[in-house]
């Protein structure tokens, strides 16, 4: 086994060469500027050196780009050639419709799959798992050393197994084979195309070949060979079994990602309205009508130019969607004031606080249509969002009940 030569480092330095003569005095300290002397450049104009100006003298500068930009590249023309792989190769291509299959077919409250790789691999596994479970598509992570001591308990009898090894033959994953149940599937994601190269395989000729190889070496393309371009590979297409299998999985997958996903950014994303401020339309974007003459066609133009679909005269005086929809060809010529049901003036308005939940808004509505049989709350009934006083918006109930 080669040996790697290092220096030696260490807190003393010692000169080559060095005569034994007295060593000359240190050289004395510049003289002060005098009045006559340049002045240094005041700090300001400093500021005007922008970072990208600073960093362009360094001489690495251009090399670091260069460096970066060859690996982005780099990973990229991978992935682009795996994308041609599954696009062409019938190998692939089968090897991934037999994963799905494999993973969907007790899928749920019988089944899941373990997920299971060594180094980088490990933790492209482990990143999957993430994935999967955030999509409702149960997973966990199996350490192979882990499981020769205990953990293949994890494992049952209606699971499927991935194992994730570029190599196709990393010991500790062949040392796992002969305790998997032979029943279960074995998906392997390797850099190998074909079923007879792969070590893993040759154990298990059963096992679904998944490829996820690179088209160069990590060695030829950035010198040394630390998994980058291989893990790139492996986790793209991970995501690509995950977002396949959700879809088949679930009618709406957004749905179910916002329900096991409500923290952070993207759970407020997804929290949507929670007050029935959240979601009134408010006042002041509702356009106003002329105060002349209106007709119900006035009333229709108004709110086909609306955005909210709502119009409203004045203050006191609002249409909401739902009787606008009601008008018949013979309102259009009638007086709106005139057309029955049509304008609500705010002495029917239903007034509730701003910061009412949802939730408790429902409830209230429910039992007010109980008591009174429903004649003041039906869908087309107006709430107003009140805010200290103030009209914030208005809503119609069959919004908030929606």
């Amino acid at each position: 086994m080669a040996l790697d030569h290092h220096p030696i480092q260490n807190s003393e330095v010692y000169l080559l060469n060095a005569s034994h003569a007295p060593s000359m005095p240190p050289p004395s300290p510049p003289s002060p500027a005098t009045p006559d002397e340049r002045e240094c450049s005041p700090l300001d104009n400093l500021g005007s050196m922008t970072p990208l100006e600073i960093q362009g003298s360094a001489p690495s500068f251009k090399q670091r780009l260069s460096n970066a930009v060859h690996v982005l590249g780099t990973e990229a023309t991978a992935l682009s050639c795996l994308t041609r792989l599954y696009d062409t190769d019938p190998i692939a291509q089968e090897g991934f419709n037999s994963a799905v299959e494999a993973i969907t077919r007790f899928e749920g409250d019988k089944g899941k799959l373990v997920i299971s790789g060594v180094g980088k691999s490990g933790h492209i596994a482990k990143k999957l798992v993430a994935t999967m479970n955030s999509l409702k598509i149960h997973a966990t992570f199996l350490h192979p050393t882990e499981a020769l001591h205990g953990d293949l308990g994890k494992v049952g009898k209606y699971d499927t197994i991935l194992l994730i090894t570029f190599s196709g033959k990393t010991p500790e994953l062949l040392s796992l084979l002969p305790h998997f149940d032979a029943s279960l599937p074995l998906i392997v994601m390797t850099s190998h195309t074909h079923p007879s190269t792969c070590e893993i395989v040759k154990h298990r000729p059963d096992a679904i070949l998944l490829p996820a190889p690179i088209h160069k070496s990590e060695t030829d393309s950035f010198g040394f060979s630390a998994p980058t371009t291989s893990t790139t590979m492996a986790l793209a297409l991970g995501d690509a079994l995950a977002v396949v299998i959700s879809n088949e999985l679930h009618i709406n997958v957004a749905a179910v990602f916002s329900q096991n996903h409500p923290g952070g950014a993207i759970g407020a994303a997804f929290k949507g309205p929670q007050k029935v401020s959240d979601l009134c339309i408010r006042f002041s974007e509702i356009p106003e009508t002329d105060k002349g003459l209106m007709t119900g066609a006035h009333i229709l133009m108004s709110a086909y130019r609306s955005e909210t679909g709502w119009v409203r005269h004045g203050q006191d005086v609002v249409v909401p969607p739902r009787r606008i929809k009601r008008l018949q060809p013979d309102n259009m010529d009638e007086p709106a004031p005139q057309i029955q049901g049509l304008m609500v003036p705010r002495k029917e308005w239903i007034e509730i606080p701003a910061e009412t939940a949802l939730t408790t808004a429902r409830e209230w509505v429910k039992s007010m249509r109980r008591n009174s049989q429903g004649v003041k709350y039906g869908d087309d009934a107006i709430l107003v969002v009140m805010d200290d006083d103030e009209i914030s918006g208005v809503m119609e109930i069959g919004q908030l009940m929606a």
